[in-house]
């Protein structure tokens, strides 16, 4: 069902969002393993556009906060306000009770605001006023930021990182995926032509299929070795969490079943890594931008290549 599932969004997303099928695919996945997704690129790459049009090939609730530096974190839960007419207090439930939820540069507002999601993105509910309100499932959060401009920013904490299962970059289109969006209707949205493929209830079905996916005990020593690689690597000063490496399990399963496989093989972690991985490192002698990511990736590399694959049978 997933790979069937997956094929069907990617086709829907890609009429509006062109040449970018492996980053859908992605964000898929991310979807079905019940995580988050940290959409991290300069603007105009399409980070909007692929957050509205997942939620309307979905047929989901969508909602977008523009996070400002004046955002308060009852613009994002909701607040309880008294209705003078009714002489009683009513519940205004904020834009986080959505299916799926666009967090629009997260980065610019504080990070007490910040912190309002994580409640939301950690445990699925929400507290108003002493009341904690269950968020509909499925509930998914799509972030971006801008890695170029970080004048007025607040960078986001490790805590709030470690809650996006994975963080990627679109990037720009090839040349003839860009004549075509240059090319196309003025006036008319991107994501005009789309329309539903599937339902919230199959996005949830899918969630529980993926929890069924198998992974053998040498593949989850393998995941074992790389948080501990990672832990260990003289150049990394913070590396994988229990939580991080738990996520990198649960994408690989989520990657696996979209090609069509119910076990989970090493590659499918080696190719999870990357996007699940690096946003969580913390390296020595670097700030948060800087350098910070290059320095990832080459520890990332290291890591990859000094941690044995296992070569016994890892399907059922």
């Amino acid at each position: 069902m997933i790979k069937e599932l997956t094929d069907k969004l990617t086709d829907s997303i890609s009429l509006a969002v062109k040449g970018k099928r492996n980053e859908i695919r992605l964000v898929c996945a991310a979807l079905f393993a019940g995580g988050h997704v940290l959409l991290e690129d300069v603007p105009g790459t399409g980070k909007t556009l692929l957050a509205r049009s997942l939620a309307k090939s979905a047929d989901g609730v969508f909602r977008r906060i523009q996070f400002t530096p004046d955002l308060l974190p009852s613009d994002i839960t909701g607040i309880n306000f008294y209705n003078a007419k009714e002489q009683e207090f009513v519940l205004r439930k904020g834009p986080v009770f959505a299916n799926i939820l666009l967090a629009d540069e997260i980065n610019r507002a504080t990070p007490r605001t910040q912190s309002a999601l994580l409640e939301c993105m950690e445990e699925r509910q929400t507290t108003i006023d002493g009341d904690t309100l269950p968020l509909e499932p499925p509930f998914f959060v799509i972030a971006t930021q801008n890695p170029a401009e970080i004048q007025g920013t607040y960078p986001l904490p490790e805590a709030q990182l470690d809650r996006f299962m994975i963080r990627l970059a679109l990037g720009y289109p090839d040349r003839e995926e860009e004549i075509r969006v240059i090319g196309g209707a003025a006036n008319a949205p991107a994501e005009a032509g789309i329309t539903p493929v599937c339902t919230m209830a199959d996005i949830i079905a899918a969630q529980r299929e993926a929890d069924t996916c198998s992974v053998s005990p040498e593949v989850c020593g393998y995941i074992a070795d790389i948080a501990a690689a990672t832990r260990n690597h003289a150049a990394v000063k913070l590396g994988l969490s229990t939580r991080g490496a738990a996520a990198l399990k649960r994408m690989a399963c989520a990657l696996a079943m979209t090609e069509g496989r119910d076990y989970v093989m090493p590659q499918d972690v080696i190719t999870a890594a990357p996007y699940v991985i690096k946003h969580r490192l913390i390296c020595r002698g670097y700030s948060v931008n800087g350098g910070a990511a290059k320095a990832a990736d080459d520890v990332l590399a290291q890591v990859l290549s000094s941690v044995p694959v296992p070569t016994e049978q890892t399907g059922k």
